[in-house]
């Protein structure tokens, strides 16, 4: 049973991974202390605390959110999604996977926040928002080709002391294509 707030706490209750965790947590408690010390989510990682890295990245209602910014408090009544709640039970999420396949990682510490910035990155790319790589800004122009340039400017946000850079640009490219295959195939079934 979580501790009664107190004027510096608040009862909250965040859904996260499909999963509602009541908590009274401090007010100043950011998002990514709440998921590592007080739900044992420690996929998410504390880098530089300032929003610099990119390791503490998760989804919030789909969108990629840098947690150590965030406060638990402004996160009640939001979908988050953390590194571990992307897999479909024992099979991994098209981006683990191609992360997995294609060595997108060296020590792994930034994998995760990674992992989770490139799901909303092709989820982003797919629904047409331009990045400032982006040649044709225009709506009309339809998602720009999702180019190795591309993939750089919406992925910059999360660095990689290691510099496995190349092949996360590689394991995102890929299951973007995965992401564009599966995308055609219902619509193709919609439409017969």
């Amino acid at each position: 049973m979580a501790p009664a707030p107190s004027s510096t706490s608040s009862a909250v209750t965040l859904n996260i991974n499909g999963e509602k965790h009541h908590l009274t947590v401090d007010h100043r408690t950011t998002l990514l202390d709440a998921l590592r010390e007080r739900l044992d989510l420690t996929g998410t990682k504390k880098g530089c605390d300032q929003g610099q890295c990119g390791a503490c990245t998760v989804l919030v209602d789909g969108r990629r959110t840098v947690s150590c910014l965030n406060l638990a408090v402004a996160a009640e009544g939001h979908e988050i999604t953390t590194v571990e709640g992307l897999a479909d039970g024992d099979r991994l999420h098209p981006v683990q996977q191609a992360f997995l396949d294609l060595d997108g990682y060296q020590c792994g510490y930034c994998t995760p926040g990674q992992i989770c910035s490139a799901v909303a990155v092709i989820e982003e790319h797919a629904a047409g928002w331009p990045s400032a790589a982006t040649e044709d800004v225009r709506p009309e122009a339809g998602p720009p080709p999702l180019t190795p340039e591309e993939i750089r400017e919406r992925m910059s946000g999360n660095l990689c002391r290691c510099g496995a850079y190349v092949s996360i640009l590689q394991a995102v490219a890929r299951a973007a294509g995965e992401h564009a295959e599966a995308t055609d195939g219902k619509a193709k079934e919609t439409t017969a």
